[in-house]
């Protein structure tokens, strides 16, 4: 379809030269002498660009401007003028235009002013496209190697940024090879775990990562140490690619002064990682030297109510010193609490800062059809992700905490991943519920299907009897019983999940933010 171009300008007769340049080139333009008339012609016909003068007799530019976007507010406006004043640039860019042009213009300027404003979606999914069709063999060569943790990092690093790029894009065939070459890269991240996780936690495998139980000692303790006050926020269920989307906000107020990607422990769930990262310990660690602090599985209530009691024996392990306050947030009230006695906290040498709505978010996606159709993609679930941020007592006290100059440091306990492909576990009525890993005894199941544990202590894991064992799902698989079967696969098909081995679930972001 013809790209149509209003030119209003009171010295229009000068510019056809640039008129006949635009029409050779397949545009049709329409021109005008006023700011009224164009006003008129905008009613009457459809365009799909204006040119405008600035410094017209009458309704100047920039009244003509603002009339102009009081009603077509997604109408793309060109000012184009003689002056350089700043005044001038201020109050036309403060209302909107999409781009500024000095008089003279040559044709090339025009040119490129249309095809950043018109063509330039295309124009970058045509260079997005091409870009990811450079990195696919790169990256699919890469799957074929010898790979350590540092080299996974690299690659769910570009497959995320990929992901990202694409989802802008609108090659939907690119998309499609994209989704593809991320679904071998789990399959191959998988058999990595598998072949080596038992040698990260017993230390017999070099370039192993730091892990839920060893990242506050490592990556944190050193930072606290520095700073006269520090706010560790741990925003439970957080994907790397979900960081990413709030990145940006986050840069606004705070310096990403160090990027990481860490791993969480198996069960990716909230009782096993978040436990370990604040105890310092393996879950079957705590079990048995803290056994108060910790809720077996075949237990009733909450599994992670003992999270400060293990921060604070692990700070005493590690030599003290180090006064703490911890927070949980579980609702909105509690971050407003949170948020209007925020001062009164801020002098502590530690602020433990536990945010749940991301999580909550996941498991509302599984529960309610007006959450599943407003994060029906990854890309609306991640865009849903930075609409609650946005919105969020939690922004409201990061940028506080700017304010102030307290640095924070940033993490997760575990991510999650969209489950599509069921598969058959028979348990008895004391295995527990999760979707991604089970635990139990006379657990049958195809051993193929899943990364099987048969010595829950080899791995530092609970038992709760001595015949239990450990099951957990891989890739975007999910565990379904046979009894109602295709009721349940249907139900939570196409649902956020974590607890199992996948890119998504284990490999989670690490920030470092200082103030600007």
């Amino acid at each position: 379809m013809t790209t149509r171009i209003l030119w209003a300008d009171d010295e229009i007769d000068l510019l056809k030269p640039h008129i006949l340049f635009l029409r050779e080139k397949g545009y049709d333009v329409s021109t005008s002498n006023s700011g009224s008339e164009a006003l008129d012609l905008i009613e009457d016909e459809h365009f799909d660009i204006i040119f405008l003068d600035e410094n017209m007799p009458g309704l100047t530019g920039v009244e003509t401007l603002e009339r102009i976007k009081s009603r077509y507010p997604n109408l793309p406006v060109v000012m184009i003028t003689k002056s350089e004043e700043e005044a001038i640039m201020n109050e036309a860019i403060g209302s909107n235009i999409s781009d500024y042009l000095i008089k003279p213009v040559n044709p090339n300027q025009i040119l490129l002013a249309l095809k950043k404003n018109l063509e330039n979606r295309k124009l970058i999914s045509e260079k997005t496209s091409m870009g990811y069709q450079q990195q696919f063999r790169q990256i699919g060569m890469s799957l074929s190697a010898s790979l350590g943790f540092d080299e996974w990092v690299d690659i769910y690093r570009r497959l995320v940024y990929w992901e990202l790029e694409l989802g802008k894009s609108q090659d939907d065939n690119m998309r499609e090879i994209f989704l593809m070459q991320k679904a071998e890269a789990n399959n191959v991240f998988c058999r990595f775990v598998e072949e080596n996780y038992d040698g990260w936690l017993k230390g017999h495998t070099e370039n192993r990562p730091s892990l839920s139980h060893t990242t506050f000692r490592h990556k944190c303790l050193p930072l606290i140490k520095e700073n006269k006050s520090t706010f560790l926020i741990i925003i439970d269920n957080l994907r790397y690619d979900q960081w990413k989307v709030i990145q940006p906000r986050l840069e606004e107020v705070y310096r990403v002064a160090r990027e990481e990607v860490v791993c969480s422990i198996l069960p990716t769930a909230t009782q096993y990682a978040r436990n370990a990262f604040f105890a310092g310990l393996m879950p079957g660690e705590i079990q048995k030297r803290y056994p108060q602090y910790w809720v077996r599985e075949s237990e009733e209530g909450p599994r992670n109510q003992y999270e400060a009691e293990l921060l604070g024996e692990q700070l005493k392990r590690l030599g003290g010193g180090i006064p703490f306050n911890y927070h949980k947030i579980l609702n909105l009230n509690a971050g407003k609490k949170l948020l209007g006695s925020l001062s009164d906290h801020t002098g502590e040498k530690l602020n433990v800062l536990v945010y749940n709505f991301v999580d909550m978010l996941s498991h509302s996606r599984t529960e309610m059809e007006v959450i599943k159709e407003l994060a029906e993609t990854e890309a609306a679930y991640r865009s849903l992700t930075l609409s609650w941020f946005e919105h969020s007592p939690l922004w409201d006290i990061i940028r506080q905490l700017a304010a102030k100059k307290i640095p924070v440091i940033l993490t997760t306990d575990h991510g999650s991943i969209r489950v599509n492909h069921p598969t058959k576990v028979v348990g008895d009525k004391n295995t527990n519920a999760n979707l991604r890993y089970k635990t139990g005894k006379n657990l049958q199941y195809n051993p193929r299907e899943v990364f099987e544990v048969k010595h829950p202590g080899d791995v530092f894991l609970p038992r709760d009897n001595v015949s239990a064992n450990f099951i957990f799902a891989l890739e975007n698989r999910f565990f379904a019983y046979p009894n109602n079967y295709n009721y349940y696969v249907n139900y939570y098909r196409d649902t956020f999940q974590h607890g199992g081995v996948s890119l998504e679930e284990m490999m989670i972001p690490f920030v470092y933010l200082q103030p600007r």
